[in-house]
């Protein structure tokens, strides 16, 4: 059962919502709903701003189609890249695989939201943070 709910979080799956701010700045107007990241320079160029951060998981994601941070005291590891609009993702946790998905990514403020299965499966909101 943990290890399915640790899995979700990690794969920017587990549905919950974060709040759209981080330390007084934000990517774009926080009343503005979620806007969907399509291109890839415009995805890094959000990304390497920060860190992405949820409820005990530390993300840093790379311009090189890097992956690491830790979640629950475990490492995280793995390569991305940007394929026909979505982030696609290889991750490990530690010593488990948790494989290969291809998600959509949008944002609102300092938020950005991951939704598994090219935007048709569950979602996670990871907070950008300097």
């Amino acid at each position: 059962m943990i290890r399915t709910f640790i899995a979700a979080a990690l794969a920017f799956a587990l549905a919950s919502a974060m709040p759209a701010h981080a330390e007084g700045w934000s990517l774009v107007d926080e009343g503005a709903k979620f806007q969907q990241i399509k291109q890839r320079d415009s995805f890094v160029n959000i990304v390497t701003k920060g860190k992405l951060r949820r409820f005990g998981v530390t993300l840093e994601v790379r311009p090189d189609g890097e992956i690491d941070g830790s979640a629950f005291g475990r490492d995280i590891s793995g390569r991305w890249k940007w394929q026909n609009g979505y982030f696609c993702r290889d991750l490990n946790w530690g010593s488990s695989e948790l494989g290969t998905n291809c998600q959509e990514v949008q944002i609102s403020g300092s938020t950005l939201r991951f939704t598994s299965d090219q935007g048709q499966g569950r979602f996670a909101d990871l907070e950008l943070r300097r």
